[in-house]
């Protein structure tokens, strides 16, 4: 009997240990909202939109080879188109961090400070690659600012508290835990996303997520669902972010480092045929001529196992790791090669100065985008180059989504995404995408069946309702 008593008051011990190791649930984040709400600012833009209207007092019919033949008659109209978005003061004098694409191709911005009082701001530098961009508020006022956490430090299960402007209603705090780390989604290049149950909707982008003393640990980018927050939101780390607001506040641009490899997962597979313990690291699928890698001596078929010191556990870890690395930099990179582990010395290069970037770079900018104005979406048509990079069946045709606006039907999917088929018919050009398009909107269902391609080239099967 003792002996039982022993155990029961040890099991007690334990139990109490464990509970009051763990933080309490926060009473209220009343006081933590208010010191923090004058640096988190409200953002709108605007840009003008050029339509082309009918001059006919008819309609021609989708499809019809009049409505090509006709549609360049049509008087050009200019419209204003605005948006909105969240940011947040990291220097008293009014530098502000917000989201890319809350303010790309946007001719005004205006900041609106604690919601009271509004400034105009300007650009002072983007970077697309990881959807950042740095404003300055036009003004002598002083502004309270915030400081960045170490992200490196943030739990899952941490408390944190997002402030923003979803659907336009300033001022507005959430909270929630950090549900997960080192998210991937396929929305942006460079990818380690912070996942959070706060709740986060259209309007919150480019707004800051809190930890418990008031830093900011995470930019809030984006949600998981069409109709607004189901306790699935992704921020950028602070850890990440620092490093691109610098340079952009420095330079106006990114430096970022640069190997001049191509990249693949290193299966299971692949791991037993290189007699590699286990599946790690980024298998070279090909090496730029003249590049880093290439003056170094590193071969396609190598395994990078560890860069600069930093162990590699999966292929996607790499390109964020180089990048966050400075140019000029000589670092060791350990391969794994005919069996055995060999180091190589690399002086890195800068990405955004190579011919690889500067070909991606052209080959976005020459490629034909078309909006579908129905789906507020815009897209190109499939190449060749896409099919061989991406390794899709040869006889693939079909359109890459190039942007998604925020209220499109179909916000669900990604950018890059490939749409094959609506309706069960093949999609070969835009035109035959607005033709299906437009019969589901005439028809008393309005709902499209489509067949996409997602950023893992897996073929998906969707139903969308269209307004």
């Amino acid at each position: 009997m003792k002996k039982i008593k022993i155990i029961f008051v040890a099991f007690l011990a334990f139990n109490f240990s464990i509970f009051a190791n763990a933080k309490n649930t926060p009473e209220s984040f009343a006081d933590l909202a208010e010191k923090l709400m004058p640096s988190v600012v409200n953002i709108s833009t605007t840009q003008t939109i050029v339509t082309n209207v009918n001059p006919f007092p008819f309609e021609f019919p989708p499809g019809s080879p009049f409505e090509d033949l006709f549609k360049e008659f049509g008087t050009p109209q200019k419209r204003k188109a605005s948006a909105l978005g969240s940011g947040f003061i990291i220097d008293a004098k009014g530098i502000v961090i917000t989201n890319n694409h809350v303010i790309k191709g946007a001719e005004d911005i205006m900041v609106t400070v604690n919601g009271e009082k509004e400034y105009k701001a300007k650009i002072i530098g983007t970077d697309p690659l990881s959807d950042l961009a740095v404003l300055e508020i036009q003004s002598k006022d002083k502004f309270i600012p915030v400081k960045f956490g170490n992200s490196d430090k943030a739990r899952i299960g941490d408390w944190v508290l997002a402030i923003g402007n979803p659907f336009g209603f300033g001022g507005t705090v959430t909270a929630g835990i950090i549900s997960a780390r080192n998210r991937s989604i396929g929305l942006a290049r460079y990818e380690d996303y912070i996942q959070t149950d706060a709740s986060i909707n259209q309007g919150n982008s480019g707004g800051p997520l809190f930890d418990m003393n008031g830093d900011v640990i995470g930019i809030n980018t984006a949600i998981l669902g069409r109709e607004g927050s189901i306790g699935i939101g992704f921020a950028i780390p602070s850890n990440s972010a620092k490093k691109v607001i610098s340079q952009l506040i420095e330079f106006g641009e990114t430096k970022r480092g640069w190997l001049g490899v191509r990249i693949q997962i290193v299966t299971k597979e692949i791991a037993d045929v290189e007699k590699l313990d286990k599946p790690r690291g980024a298998l070279i699928a090909s090496v730029a001529k003249n590049s880093p890698s290439d003056k170094a001596g590193i071969k396609a078929g190598d395994i990078i196992l560890e860069f600069d010191g930093i162990l590699i556990k999966e292929m996607k870890e790499l390109p964020r790791i180089v990048a966050q690395t400075e140019v000029g930099k000589t670092v060791k990179v350990k391969v794994w090669r005919n069996g055995k582990e060999i180091t190589k010395k690399i002086k890195l290069g800068r990405l955004e100065t190579s011919e690889d970037f500067k070909a991606e770079k052209k080959e976005k900018t020459d490629s034909n985008t078309s909006e579908i104005k129905s789906l507020k979406i815009s897209v190109r048509v499939l190449s060749k180059k896409d099919i061989e990079d991406r390794n899709l069946p040869k006889d693939i045709s079909g359109l890459v989504i190039t942007n998604i606006q925020q209220d499109s039907p179909i916000n669900f999917l990604k950018i890059n995404n490939i749409i094959i088929e609506a309706q069960k018919k093949k999609i070969r050009s835009v035109k035959d995408f607005k033709k299906i398009t437009e019969n589901v909107l005439q028809s008393n269902e309005k709902t499209m069946l489509i067949a996409i391609y997602n950023n893992q080239n897996q073929r998906r099967y969707i139903g969308v309702k269209l307004d």
